[in-house]
């Protein structure tokens, strides 16, 4: 889909509101919002990123949900949210101090809404926020009050190094743990 640059900044000015509210199982933390997340205001909303179908893959969702049906995922105890809210056409835009102040107002988010566990979708970027620069894939010793913390894999289609069934596997891993500890 192109932009015309007029939709470019209205994307870029847009919030993407969380889906999100109080005692999840899991709360999903993506980098920030594509521009086509921002545009539509569906998270993970790039037909190229794999987020929808590794969480079905990976057992989160008895069926792929399509971005227009996140709200859905309140009723599997799963919500979404983002480290940074500005809207940006690449993470690489975003400036560490956007990490920085990203990962302390998750913190407060987390503190108010209490998930079971934050699950960043993107280790680089949990590194940043959260200032751990030796924070690899899978559980963290870091909790945010009660919320325990796991670094996933990004879906973004840029990650090629991690496959469909890699990630699959790696978030079943973190589901089977978000279960297990209820």
């Amino acid at each position: 889909m192109a932009f015309t640059p007029e939709e470019l900044q209205a994307a870029r000015d847009r919030l993407v509101p969380d889906v999100a509210a109080s005692g999840l199982r899991v709360l999903f933390c993506g980098i920030n919002p594509g521009l086509m997340t921002a545009a539509t205001g569906h998270h993970f909303a790039r037909p190229g990123n794999r987020f929808w179908p590794v969480l079905h893959a990976s057992g989160f969702t008895p069926r792929l949900l399509r971005p227009a049906e996140q709200e859905e995922l309140l009723a599997h105890g799963l919500g979404i949210t983002n480290v940074v809210a500005r809207a940006s056409a690449k993470a690489s835009e975003l400036t560490a101090e956007e990490y920085r102040e990203g990962g302390r107002l998750l913190a407060e988010k987390v503190a108010r809404l209490r998930p079971r566990w934050l699950a960043v979708a993107g280790v680089t970027a949990y590194r940043v926020a959260f200032d751990d620069k030796h924070a690899v894939i899978g559980p963290q010793r870091r909790t945010l009050g009660t919320t325990r913390v796991w670094a996933l894999p990004n879906p973004s289609g840029l990650n090629a190094h991690w496959t469909l069934a890699t990630m699959a596997e790696e978030y079943g891993r973190l589901r089977a743990a978000a279960w297990e500890d209820a």
